[in-house]
């Protein structure tokens, strides 16, 4: 007849390997996100705001608190990575 806490070593590995993948994912997000927390559903507004701050900073998360936009923010415009519409 089994022992019924032999079963209690691989359920520890099992939950132990699903504690340090979740540690990971949620420093990993922690990191990503510069410490702030996820955002989550994000409308079209929200993503060109990320794309401006993105421009001004360099980073998504970063924001800019100078009233002047650096020189070089009027000439890396996203426009010009877009693709033209043809009908």
């Amino acid at each position: 007849m089994p022992v019924p806490f032999e079963a209690l070593i691989p359920f520890g590995i099992i939950a132990g390997m699903f504690t340090v993948t979740a540690t990971g994912l949620g420093i990993t997000r922690y990191l990503t996100n510069e410490g702030k927390p996820t955002r989550y559903g994000l409308d079209n507004w929200e993503k060109q705001m990320m794309e401006r701050d993105r421009r001004l900073t360099g980073t998504l998360r970063g924001q800019s608190v100078k009233p002047i936009a650096p020189a070089a923010f009027a000439t890396n415009s996203i426009w010009y990575l877009e693709k033209k519409i043809s009908h």
